[in-house]
């Protein structure tokens, strides 16, 4: 099999790069991305492609399947930008997909594509998909997933999959998920588990981690499989102020969640981190999902807990973890994060 992966660089591309490499029915990867990166994987050849831009069709002939991760999180400061390549950028992939005869498409959703659910139940992947209507992360999922419905609906002889993980970590992750959500201003060494004694509570704040390895497992599973649909990722159990206090040997105390936002916003306005503070109107409407689906028709089974999850990216926190890609290498950001203050902290990627 020959797979093309597209947004191959980043925390979760890296991870489905790694499984595909120990896969012995994939002889071939090619990994895609804006900027090329020095990374040397088995069967994986890279060439530089911009989904809004670039001609994908060449690099999706004679492929078996398509991969498609490209999303942009930042510049958040530019949602004309974030649109023209999370929501265009993957219709111009179902396009090129179509055009090719590619057999297979698989696209990385994500549990931000849910209309908001429960807390205190799962549900399966028949939840509505509208979104939060405050973010825009989730009205572009929720776009997308639209557009891959009609998609599907016009090109019934390709086969469909949609990944729909929580939130997704791992160690090596580590520098570029604190530059996309943190900024440049969060030193590392406050990601110690011994250094964080409180944990605030958050009345409606839980949700669902799963690690970025075992994402890449799911994604290998459906390439050489036949299934079909969408699929929920996350690992057990669902993480909440208490369970985060048990994991870290923290106490949680009561915290408002206006005033969460209230600071989340202010510290947006002022540029002292580069997500504005509808992240967490997501964080507090998204559902509970069952991963049900995925583990008896995948034969997904995570083996990295909640726990494992949270762990391994606060040690990547505290020792500047990464790998040599531009997304995910402790050099991006510069001398003492100097190119990540320079972008304006959300106007623009360093």
């Amino acid at each position: 099999m020959r797979v093309v992966v597209l947004g191959a660089t980043g925390n979760v591309g890296t991870s489905v790069l790694r499984s595909l490499a120990s896969e012995e029915k994939v002889q071939s990867i090619l990994g895609l991305a804006r900027r090329v990166p020095n990374l040397k994987m088995p069967k994986v050849e890279w060439a530089s492609a911009d989904v809004a831009r670039d001609d994908l069709l060449t690099h999706f002939r004679g492929a078996d399947a398509v991969i498609s991760l490209s999303w942009l999180i930042q510049p958040a400061r530019d949602l004309n930008k974030l649109w023209m390549v999370n929501v265009e950028g993957n219709s111009r992939i179902m396009r090129a997909v179509k055009e090719a005869g590619v057999p297979a498409l698989l696209y990385a959703s994500s549990v931000g594509v849910y209309s908001p659910g429960p807390k205190d139940r799962a549900v399966d992947e028949s939840w509505p998909r509208n979104g939060v209507s405050t973010s825009y992360y989730a009205r572009h999922k929720a776009e997308v997933e639209r557009r891959l419905d009609r998609f599907e609906a016009e090109n019934p002889d390709v086969r469909v999959v949609r990944m729909r993980p929580g939130l997704v970590f791992k160690k090596e992750a580590a520098q570029g998920i604190r530059r996309l959500f943190a900024g440049p201003f969060l030193p590392g060494m406050l990601a110690r588990p011994e250094l964080i004694n409180l944990v605030p509570e958050v009345e409606g704040l839980r949700s669902q981690v799963v690690h970025s390895y075992d994402v890449g497992e799911a994604f290998r599973l459906a390439v050489i499989g036949e299934a079909r649909g969408a699929f929920n990722l996350a690992a057990e159990p669902v993480l909440d102020a208490r369970e985060i206090g048990r994991i870290l040997d923290a106490r949680p105390f009561p915290f408002s969640a206006r005033a969460v936002r209230a600071g989340a916003n202010l510290a947006w306005r002022l540029r002292l981190q580069p997500v504005p503070p509808d992240w967490l109107d997501l964080s507090l409407n998204i559902p509970i999902m069952d991963t049900a689906r995925a583990r008896t028709e995948l034969g997904w089974t995570p083996q990295y807990t909640a726990d494992d999850t949270l762990l391994d990216v606060l040690a990547g926190l505290s020792e500047g973890a990464g790998l040599d890609t531009p997304p995910l290498s402790a050099q991006t950001g510069g001398p003492f994060r100097i190119r990540e203050i320079l972008t304006g902290v959300g106007s623009r990627e360093p």
